[in-house]
């Protein structure tokens, strides 16, 4: 198994490098400049075009592309991620140290939300096909996923500030630093995030279980007369399990960077949000530094998933 993890991460290399390549393109050829934004935001600062251009070689702007590229990936190599266009004095990396724990932490308890909804519906769902269960259960999840989630964000503020004169706290506060007000903080968009994935969880769950079921090794199991339960969690489950670790391994890559609706619903100064910022103020190193850590993000989530598989399935081995 290590030379099959060592080859995925030779595999992971070009693959950060293409992406560093797309996000750096793209961040020279959208229309707008950010030096440019300064002048017409009101009229804030006059610069003449020998200023602008003075500013622009300051930044190292006014380099060719390919010398621009290789500046940030050396410094990416350092673990210097740079500093805000905007914010000089605010250094990216301080604010992925920030923000970044709140992000893991909602996503982390939104898929275990999902998992705690979906699990169970599915498994009933599936056990008990065509009866009122099913049926009742299938069209829970189908409303679950119809409702988006900002709105149900928004519905949840409206309502315990309505009903209970209770909002959730704006300050950002850690988990280990303040643990009651980071709960307040986080448990809203965790729960928003986790009722919607945990109706793809149940439906997914019971689609597997609905094909393991009808399995030979299932119907041998239970001719020689094991138990319902040993049946469906030994043998059934954790061979359905497969598909849903894989979707859910998606989710949580997607959480970390594109929780942007539930973040702004509920104030969350989470990473999703400063992207969102960094893009309306064409703010390109932050832009790129946040792309560039959630594809990170995403390569380490699929090798953890791989590793998942092999334990859950004796039968998946990468040797």
């Amino acid at each position: 198994m290590g030379k099959y993890f060592l080859r995925r991460l030779l595999l992971a290399i070009p693959t950060i490098f293409g992406v560093t390549i797309l996000i750096f393109l793209a961040m020279r050829v959208i229309p707008g400049d950010p030096l440019r934004s300064i002048i017409g935001e009101g009229q804030i600062y006059v610069l003449s075009d020998k200023e602008l251009a003075d500013v622009k070689a300051s930044l190292g702007y006014d380099k060719p592309l390919v010398i621009q590229y290789l500046a940030w990936m050396q410094d990416v190599a350092k673990g210097n991620l740079g500093y805000s266009f905007w914010q000089k004095d605010k250094s990216i990396a301080d604010m992925v140290i920030r923000r970044g724990p709140i992000t893991l932490q909602i996503s982390i308890m939104a898929l275990l939300v999902a998992w705690a909804i979906g699990l169970p519906a599915g498994i009933i769902s599936a056990v008990k096909r065509n009866t009122v269960a099913d049926y009742s259960i299938r069209g829970f999840v189908t409303l679950l996923m119809a409702i988006p989630n900002f709105w149900l964000g928004l519905a949840i503020i409206l309502f315990t500030v309505i009903f209970f004169r209770w909002r959730p706290p704006m300050e950002l506060a850690t988990l280990w630093g303040n643990p009651w007000q980071n709960l307040q903080m986080t448990i809203g968009p965790a729960i928003v995030m986790g009722f919607s994935f945990g109706a793809i969880i149940a439906r997914m769950v019971r689609s597997s279980m609905l094909e393991i079921l009808r399995d030979d090794y299932v119907r041998t199991a239970n001719a020689k007369g094991l138990a319902s339960s040993t049946v469906i969690f030994r043998h059934a489950l954790r061979n359905a399990l497969l598909p849903t670790i894989t979707i859910s391994g998606l989710y949580l890559g997607a959480t970390i960077g594109g929780a942007v609706a539930v973040e702004r619903a509920f104030s969350v100064p989470g990473l999703g949000l400063s992207l969102i910022y960094a893009v309306q103020a064409r703010d390109w190193t932050v832009i790129q530094s946040l792309v560039l850590l959630f594809a990170v993000a995403y390569i380490i989530i699929n090798l953890v998933v791989d590793y998942i598989y092999a334990f859950i399935d004796p039968r998946i081995r990468y040797e």
